[in-house]
């Protein structure tokens, strides 16, 4: 059963169609699925944030999903500053990383559906004082963002 309903996988296609500019990639850190569980290293929203990531890179030609094993690619993992699991880092005309830890659900669904936009034409709708503002930084920025759902 798919996660994204048909009705929305429909308007995704239209807006992909619309508004992605240039290829992205799109990284998945997950773990392999297997019968054992192993203490300790569980992942309660692997399994369903690569079927959903399965589900949005099919809905435009111009998205490609990459599969990453946290535990056999534990060095790439470290590269991109993944120390958790599920993670999706977004790779495109971006400056800098972009990366969602945990399952991009809820809100953080139509976040991950603008971001994939912005990735893809190197640009943001951030208006002009804002865009000279971060210009101005001397020094790179770590910004994290936390969500719970209520």
């Amino acid at each position: 059963m798919p996660i994204i309903p048909e009705e929305d996988q429909q308007y995704l296609r239209d807006l992909f169609a619309e508004r992605l500019d240039q290829d992205v990639t799109v990284n998945l850190y997950t773990q392999r699925e297997t019968g054992l569980i192993v203490p300790g290293h569980e992942c309660a929203t692997c399994r369903e944030t690569h079927q959903l990531m399965d589900e949005l890179v099919a809905l435009s030609d111009k998205l490609k999903l990459e599969v990453h094993d946290f535990y056999a690619d534990a060095d790439k993992a470290r590269e991109q500053g993944i120390n958790e699991i599920p993670a999706v880092v977004l790779q495109g005309q971006n400056k800098g990383n972009l990366r969602f830890i945990g399952a991009p659900a809820g809100y953080e669904f139509a976040t991950l559906i603008e971001d994939l936009v912005d990735v893809s034409r190197g640009q943001t709708e951030l208006d002009q004082a804002t865009q000279q503002m971060l210009a101005d930084l001397k020094e790179p920025v770590h910004i994290q963002v936390f969500v719970t759902p209520t």
